[in-house]
Parts: C-alpha cells; sequence; structure tokens
C-alpha cells in the first residue's frame, strides 16, 4: 500500500458533500437494511469527508468517529424532527407578528365617550395631560387605557385587585413608588410610567407595550416578544386600540 493510498470498503461512499446530506444519504440507505452494520467517518489530510461501510487504510486518513448505522437512522430522525419542530415555531412567530399587526389594521374606533362617563373623564383630564406630558405619552393613549380599564371610575377594583384608574396591581404600585394607590394623581402618574417604561422596554412597539400593562413584560418576553396567546390580553390590546382610536378621531374632527 502507497503513501496516500485509500483502500475502500465495498460500500464506501466518497463524495464531498455536506457532512448532514451525506448523514441522510446513509442513514436512509442503511435504516432500510436488516443487518446492524458499522459505518465509518473519515477525513483526510485536506479535509476530504469519507464515509465507508468498512474500515479504510491510508497515512493521511484519520478516522473521526464510528457508529451503527441504526444509531445514524436515530440521529437523523431527531435531526429532521428538531428542524420540523424549529421551522414550526418559526411560523408561529411569524402568525403571531402577523396577527398582532392586524390588531391595528382592523382597528374601527369606538363609540365616543359620553354620558356619566364624560363628566368623569372631564374630572380627570388636566391629570392625564399632566402625566402624558411628563412621560412623553399622547394624552390619546392615557385616556384609551384609563377608559378600557376602570371607565374612569377611580374607585374601581378588579377581582384579582387592581385598584383605581389605571388599575395598578399593588406590586406594580410599589415598583413604581405609587405612595397611595387610590389617589387618582399618583394612580395616573404610576400607570403613565409604567406605559412608559414598557414602550421603551418593546421599542416603541404600542401593542406589545399594552400587552405587557395587562399580562406583565414577563408574558410578552415568554412569547417571543408577541402578543401572549391569551384571550383577555388579545381582546384588551383591541379594545384600548379602539379606543385610541376614537380619540384620535375627535381631536380632528
Amino acid at each position: 500500500m502507497g503513501t496516500g493510498r485509500i483502500d475502500t470498503g465495498r460500500a464506501a461512499l466518497l463524495q464531498q458533500i455536506a457532512p448532514r446530506g451525506l448523514l441522510l444519504v446513509l442513514s436512509l440507505g442503511l435504516a432500510s437494511a436488516a443487518c446492524e452494520a458499522d459505518v465509518f467517518k473519515y477525513v483526510d489530510s485536506e479535509g476530504n469527508i469519507y464515509f465507508s461501510d468498512e474500515p479504510l487504510h491510508g497515512k493521511n486518513l484519520k478516522l473521526e468517529w464510528k457508529r451503527t448505522s441504526r444509531r445514524l437512522a436515530a440521529e437523523n430522525r431527531e435531526q429532521s424532527k428538531a428542524e420540523l419542530e424549529q421551522r414550526a415555531r418559526a411560523m408561529a412567530r411569524v402568525k403571531a407578528r402577523l396577527d398582532g399587526e392586524s390588531l391595528s389594521i382592523s382597528t374601527r374606533p369606538s363609540e365616543p365617550v359620553s354620558g356619566s362617563m364624560a363628566v368623569r373623564r372631564a374630572r380627570y383630564r388636566h391629570l392625564i395631560d399632566r402625566n402624558a406630558a411628563r412621560f412623553g405619552l399622547s394624552a390619546d393613549l392615557l385616556h384609551a387605557v384609563i377608559r378600557t380599564e376602570s371607565a374612569y371610575k377611580a374607585n374601581a377594583l378588579s377581582h384579582a385587585g387592581a385598584c383605581g384608574l389605571m388599575q395598578l396591581m399593588p406590586a406594580t404600585a410599589r415598583r413604581f413608588k405609587v405612595n397611595s394607590i387610590w389617589d387618582p394623581a399618583e394612580n395616573i402618574r404610576g400607570g403613565a410610567e409604567y406605559l412608559r417604561f414598557l414602550l421603551n422596554l418593546f421599542d416603541g412597539d404600542l401593542r406589545l407595550a399594552l400587552a405587557g400593562y395587562n399580562a406583565g413584560e414577563g408574558a410578552v418576553k415568554k412569547y417571543g416578544y408577541q402578543i401572549p396567546p391569551y384571550r383577555e390580553t388579545q381582546d384588551y390590546v383591541r379594545k384600548v386600540l379602539r379606543h385610541l382610536a376614537s380619540e384620535r378621531l375627535a381631536d380632528n374632527s
């Protein structure tokens, strides 16, 4: 045997193709065989890859691994399964993004505020304007959130324990140093500051900020920076966007 000569096995594959492609060829071919054949992978000094069902000989060859055909077939199945799952997750992210975008694209304005709600709205307008300016928000957005959260009722209390005009949870109130959660001025200030935080966190994406306000920013992160697949949260985002469209329509009328 001269230097550099390669003594191939009876079913050796001497093809310079991607390793994953070779594994696929081998696993498809050998998985159908009844025998438990061994498969050898070699690499020569120039980086060429060789697969064989028998040992190869040559001074410039290095054995990388030896596996059974059954193991190769199992590995290929696992790899294929992982790739399918990865593609499915990617498609789910795309679908979630499109669904989220449709929330704003298809949003219709809600009915204008009227009656007793309009009276309450006027009562807190100065606080809303002040905090909108303080945190770089639109007053329309704060109105839309407050209308959705409490219908401008300063004594609103949810079954989950959210309080006041902007339905702050006690933990959120503490986080943003709200001293009196039932004080309209403090409540609106804390809610506005939280909205600003969420908009900064999600790069100005209003839909994600609203989803975070409803479900917590952790839920938005958990689902790949998409609106979480919670019916309540998705309905909440739609509702706020409808009220926001109504506010803007009123401003332009």
